[in-house]
């Protein structure tokens, strides 16, 4: 599909199951691209009508939904759904694989690397080291780029669909670094350093003209907080920032999201040796 392969993404709309009668409607598939084109049809009336209006949020999240809808279009919950007549349909974004940028590639940028491409991002690194800069090195990278950091994020395509993440070796570089990117349209742009450090560099940016509002999307100190110590643990907290921008998740553990259960008490941290 020309979706998959960087063209505009497309959303796929299948019926997988409906109420009594409406038989004939399991399995008919409906394409609506991102500029609200489409193809196909499911019922020709209020479930196509319904699908376009999701499909805006359906983009958003880059994933696979299944929602329940009433015959006349009308959105409903998953137990409305399980306690009535209803369509089930299933929504699929069809697109091409969304860009990690890894700006370094020490110990942080190595686990971001490998943790990136086991979540589904194409993969790039990028250092001035050639003993850093290397496939053998990094081969599960899509690509490696080896010189100066300003120079090659300078001249990188980035849209929409780019994470950027910048962890090199210095606060020198990554200040740099953040320089060329901050004004681009990517959709995660972060900066590893501590928040008296990091505050600096965002200052300096506008100093010298950055427009404020782009500075201040940039995701710096990096990451959730888990209290990540180890490079791999740092990767993680950034990787789990980096999908909640793009899933549109809250990050908050998903036992406060829960609902309650008679009897049963939220649980609560054990004592750990020391306490």
């Amino acid at each position: 599909m020309a979706a998959l392969a960087g063209g505009q993404p497309a959303l796929v709309a299948t019926v997988i199951a409906g109420p009594a009668g409406a038989d004939a409607l399991t399995g008919r598939k409906m394409l609506v691209r991102a500029d609200g084109s489409g193809l196909g049809a499911l019922d020709g009336g209020a479930l196509d009508a319904a699908v376009r209006t999701e499909a805006p949020e359906a983009f958003r999240r880059h994933g696979v939904d299944t929602i329940y809808m009433a015959p006349d279009g009308r959105r409903l919950s998953r137990q409305e759904g399980a306690a009535g007549a209803c369509f089930q349909v299933m929504l699929e974004v069809h697109e091409r694989p969304a860009t990690l940028v890894v700006v370094g590639g020490g110990h942080v940028g190595k686990a971001l690397s490998v943790i990136g491409d086991l979540c589904g991002f194409s993969v790039t690194v990028i250092d001035d080291r050639p003993e850093y800069a290397n496939a053998e090195r990094f081969p599960e990278a899509d690509q490696v780029i080896r010189g100066r950091f300003d120079e090659v994020l300078r001249d990188l395509p980035v849209d929409r669909s780019t994470y950027i993440v910048c962890v090199t070796r210095g606060h020198k570089h990554d200040e740099t670094s953040l320089r060329r990117v901050v004004g681009k349209p990517a959709a995660y742009i972060g900066m590893i350093g501590s928040r008296r450090r990091v505050g600096a560099v965002l200052q300096h940016l506008v100093e010298e003209g950055a427009d404020p509002e782009a500075v201040a999307r940039v995701h710096t100190p990096i990451g959730l907080d888990i209290g990540a110590e180890t490079p791999e643990e740092i990767a993680v907290a950034i990787m789990a920032e980096v999908i909640q921008v793009r899933r549109g998740g809250t990050g908050q553990p998903l036992l406060k999201t829960r609902r309650p259960v008679k009897g049963v008490a939220p649980a609560e941290r054990l004592p750990e040796a020391g306490d």
